[in-house]
């Protein structure tokens, strides 16, 4: 304890002196009389040594307050260990002899940032699933192709996260997941889901470059933690842009100008390679044209409940070259045998696409709804035109507040490339949080169907999956 000794030390020291300080006043002011006396010496100039030494006394015990004053504020050193090592005893069993036993000690581990990071976070999730039935009915994979009962790791991520003085913010996220392996594209270990550098200097106006998901529709841009279901729809899978590699200028105008109403607008707007994420070169010398603005026109109180509404619509348009994969997530291309896939193009072609989204909260209510189209045309002749559609609506309660939630979602895709080539589902679930977003139990039971199937293999398609997810 070397600090508290070494301050009292001190501490008692600055009051010596104080001590010592009062005591010469006293002998002298005592003393004063007998020599002025002596010397025949006149009141005034009595009074002006008097004078004099108050004020140097005054100066003096200034002076010894501030010095304890920085004693008191000093802070000694952490005790120190010696060079790595320290001593412990030991009893000896043989005899009662105490003995000491020298033992490494372990060396403090320090974690410091490379740059001017002011915060830096490592994060991460984990969804693990349990799926039982008709597993890949959902993506129009019924019969012979359908995955049996599994367990599955369906999303494993690890992220890290930072801001900088300089007003940047960023990410660093990898996927450990790996795909069904029902194509030839698929993953089959680490890959990098958004690596990005944020510049927020103006609210109104962040320019954002990397990778990260193209703005286009809101089931899409929710993260993953936070959707209501453990999949997101058909439509959204087959239509959406995913994640790609370009720039971005987005911000909301009135965050300055009216504070109160800034989530009035929001808007973004890219430019990207267009063929996908995880690849620097592009697929030819165009780029994809991403869009997308969100306006909030109502935020505040209904019947007594916070409540809000927001609506949102999106746009992009790309030109591609043989060989992109239009629709990574493997529901888009109609097979033979009416199964959805990945949508990998054989000829060059050019595409533009929209969405609509709406989002009403009411208390514990949400309603969500979207409608997605993309038109691709080719620029050769090697497959017809054709125009894809769907939507889904979604509603959810919670039964029990912030704890016990109910979801129902009707979804419905139209590939169009077949006549009556819709595939449609109705999903049930709960979901059930533990710790809010951060840990918590949902299970869905999804009814499949579709009449252009049922014609093909003259025989019931109706197929039903049931899936359990543990997410953390």
């Amino acid at each position: 304890m070397l600090l508290p000794s070494f301050l009292s030390f001190a501490i008692r020291r600055a009051a010596a002196r104080l001590v010592v300080g009062a005591f010469c006043l006293g002998a002298f002011t005592l003393a004063a009389p007998a020599a002025e006396s002596a010397a025949a010496k006149s009141d005034s100039e009595r009074l002006e040594k008097l004078e004099r030494a108050v004020e140097l006394l005054q100066q003096r015990n200034a002076e010894l307050e501030q010095d304890v004053k920085s004693l008191k504020k000093q802070k000694s050193p952490a005790p120190t260990l010696s060079a790595g090592k320290r001593s412990k005893f030991v009893p000896d069993s043989k005899s009662d002899v105490v003995k000491t036993e020298t033992t490494e000690e372990k060396k403090p581990v320090y974690v410091l940032p490379g740059g001017a990071e002011f915060k830096l976070t490592l994060g991460g999730y984990i969804q693990a699933n349990l799926e039982s039935g008709d597993v890949s009915a959902f993506e129009g994979r019924f019969g012979l192709t359908v995955l049996k009962d599994r367990f599955r790791l369906r999303r494993t991520r690890i992220n890290i996260t930072g801001d900088f003085a300089e007003q940047f913010d960023f990410k660093v996220e990898g996927d450990f997941e790996q795909s069904d392996g029902l194509s030839s594209a698929t993953r089959t270990g680490f890959s990098a889901t958004d690596i990005f550098i944020n510049w927020h200097r103006f609210p109104e106006a962040n320019v954002k470059v990397g990778q990260w998901k193209a703005p286009f529709g809101l089931e899409n841009l929710t993260p993953d933690p936070l959707i209501f279901t453990i999949e997101r729809s058909l439509p959204t899978g087959a239509i959406v842009p995913e994640r790609q590699i370009g720039v971005m200028l987005w911000g909301k105008p009135l965050a300055n100008a009216s504070p109160e109403q800034k989530d009035l607008v929001t808007y973004y707007a890219g430019i990207f390679n267009g063929n996908g994420r995880n690849f620097n070169n592009n697929d030819n010398n165009e780029f994809m044209y991403v869009g997308r603005i969100e306006l909030m026109p109502f935020k505040g109180q209904l019947t007594g409940q916070d409540a809000s509404l927001k609506l949102a619509g999106d746009y992009f348009y790309s030109r591609d070259e043989t060989g992109t994969n239009i629709s990574p997530a493997l529901n888009l291309r109609v097979n033979a045998d009416g199964s959805l896939t990945s949508y990998t193009l054989t000829s060059p072609d050019e595409r533009h696409a929209y969405s609509f989204d709406a989002w009403l909260k009411i208390g514990p209510f949400d309603l969500i709804g979207e409608y997605f189209n993309e038109k691709v045309s080719p620029r050769g002749i090697t497959f017809r035109e054709f125009e894809a559609s769907g939507y889904y609506v979604q509603g959810s309660y919670f039964l029990l507040p912030k704890k016990l939630q109910a979801v129902v979602k009707w979804e419905s895709l139209d590939p169009g490339q077949v006549s009556n080539d819709g595939i449609h589902s109705i999903t049930g679930g709960l979901n059930y949080y533990i710790h809010g977003d951060g840990i918590k139990l949902m299970a869905n039971y999804v009814h499949t169907w579709s009449d252009f199937r049922e014609a093909i293999r003259n025989s019931a398609t109706t197929s039903s999956m049931k899936s359990f997810c543990v997410s953390r």
